[in-house]
């Protein structure tokens, strides 16, 4: 019996012209989750990542707060992490694209960041249905696939305590895979999908179990309220 925790990359830099790296704001995320665990006396038998910049940058701040590296060496450390591309998050520019194939403004209002998140949902729900095939993406049967050799690896190979830092999408698709979801209500579980959020699943080598889902025990603090962000 093991439990494997999926977490989230920290705050991105969401409508930014490269969302693939951590905020400052990302990082202290990150960071904060390994000095929670590390105050527990947390260890893990092995970590899993996608091979995204922001899945690394998050595992470098998790190491660095459980003191597994100085500060200034946190980023080598994230080499030794398994690297797994089935981790890495679909391109959402390239889902919107599929239904509305003109580029979106920055959404930098609540309107724009709303309209942006409806047309993802509505991508999202034809692309996971086969009914369209964004450019440069694999079927969405692929894309799960992906994400479902990782939870396999995982149970053949391991009993302790497994890391995996990856992305919404992958993580809500391990646990619509493990809950049996429709596609509508595994998207519902990416959208509500928390930066550096933990979920749990406890493992034998039959199976995956749900423990908890999109938990953030490290942020619950007043003084971090401000701290727990979703894009």
């Amino acid at each position: 019996m093991g439990t494997l925790y999926l977490v989230r990359h920290g705050q991105a830099s969401f409508g930014e012209q490269d969302y693939d790296r951590l905020s400052e704001l990302g990082h202290k995320q990150s960071v904060r989750l390994g000095q929670y665990w590390r105050e527990r006396g947390m260890t893990f038998d092995a970590v899993i990542t996608g091979t995204l910049r922001r899945h690394a940058q998050t595992w470098a701040g998790i190491a660095e707060g459980l003191g597994l590296a100085h500060p200034q060496d946190a980023a080598a450390h994230a080499s030794t992490a398994l690297l797994w591309p089935g981790l890495n998050e679909y391109d959402s520019e390239a889902v919107i694209a599929t239904i509305h194939p003109h580029k979106l403004q920055k959404p930098d209002t609540p309107e724009l960041y709303r309209h942006h998140f409806r047309l993802l949902r509505d991508g999202l729900t034809q692309w996971m249905n086969g009914v369209v095939s964004p450019k440069g993406m694999p079927s969405y049967n692929e894309f799960k696939a992906g994400v479902t050799s990782a939870l396999d690896h995982v149970r053949q190979n391991f009993e302790g305590n497994v890391l995996i830092v990856s992305s919404g999408g992958p993580i809500a698709t391990a646990v619509g895979h493990v809950l049996g979801t429709t596609p509508e209500t595994t998207i519902e579980l990416n959208m509500r999908i928390r930066n550096s959020a933990v979920t749990e699943f406890i493992f034998n080598p039959k199976r995956h179990t749900l423990l908890s889902y999109n938990t953030l025990p490290h942020l619950d603090q007043p003084a971090l309220a401000d701290w727990i962000t979703s894009a």
